[in-house]
């Protein structure tokens, strides 16, 4: 009820020094042309979007496509700003009910995971994705994210070495399935050709599991502080990611349900204190 106007969003990503944009829901922040003159309005190129398949249930697959399709086409629709890179289509799991009531059991529970056929089944349905990604000209990035079958480092890992998919070195989410973003991007940084950057405050979490709470508690209790206040060490990330020549787009996430028009206030703040910040580290 209080998810605030595309515009406004638009406007205040622009007015906070930022280069790009993620699409959110198709139609959210505008569609066809008229998506394209808002960007181009503001000087914001399209960083991709992020949607959720069930790669190991074939018929599922079949039945997202045209989600993927919609997507794509809006990414027709618009053309990158400038220098900007493409957009990417953001590829993850939808994960279960069960995985979804219990975040981070990927990492306690190992045994929640997929079985040997379903990864079989889901390797097939990921390269069916990428197919259609690149069959539209657009290169995908995998996801990890909490609830899903893509928490932790060894599910990721399984993935990267059953297709030959980039990767989005999800920071937050990938703390949160006990992974170190530091280690990942050392092994992985041929592979990594997307980033989403966040902080978090392990401590939220940790209250989370004790109270059985649903990953949408790592939302509404605001786990995912402005960078630099939690406990990820983002300056040493951002070092490495220079040291290292990544080249694309980083997209900046502090994830918060929009209670009230405050609340939102306080995001658009947010984020452009978060751009201050990534400002002083060369960014």
């Amino acid at each position: 009820p209080n998810i605030p106007d595309g515009v406004a969003l638009l406007d205040a990503v622009a007015s906070a020094g930022y280069a790009g944009i993620d699409l959110g829901p198709v139609g959210y922040l505008g569609t066809g042309a008229q998506l394209a003159q808002r960007l181009d309005e503001r000087g914001l190129g399209l960083s991709g979007a992020y949607i959720e398949f069930s790669y190991h249930d074939p018929s599922s697959v079949d039945t997202t496509m045209a989600e993927l399709d919609a997507m794509l086409d809006t990414f027709d629709a618009v053309s990158s700003t400038g220098s900007a890179p493409a957009p990417r289509p953001t590829l993850a799991d939808a994960g279960s009910a069960a995985r979804h009531g219990s975040p981070g059991s990927g990492a306690r529970r190992p045994e929640s995971g997929l079985t040997a056929s379903e990864w079989d089944e889901f390797a097939i349905g990921m390269n069916r994705v990428l197919d259609r990604c690149r069959q539209r000209g657009y290169e995908p990035t995998l996801h990890c994210e909490t609830g899903s079958y893509l928490e932790t480092t060894a599910e990721l890992e399984k993935v990267l070495t059953l297709t030959d998919i980039g990767v989005c070195l999800e920071t937050g989410h990938q703390l949160l399935g006990g992974g170190d973003p530091h280690t990942f991007y050392s092994k992985w940084k041929d592979r990594v050709n997307h980033v989403h950057l966040k902080d978090l405050t392990l401590s939220v979490f940790d209250e989370i599991v004790r109270n059985g709470e649903s990953s949408a508690a790592i939302w509404a209790n605001e786990a995912f502080p402005r960078l630099g206040e939690g406990d990820f060490d983002v300056t040493r990330f951002v070092t490495e990611l220079i040291s290292g020549g990544f080249e694309g787009w980083l997209v900046v996430e502090q994830d918060i349900f929009p209670t009230s028009a405050a609340r939102f206030a306080q995001a658009v703040e947010d984020q452009r204190l978060n751009r201050s910040y990534l400002t002083t580290l060369g960014i």
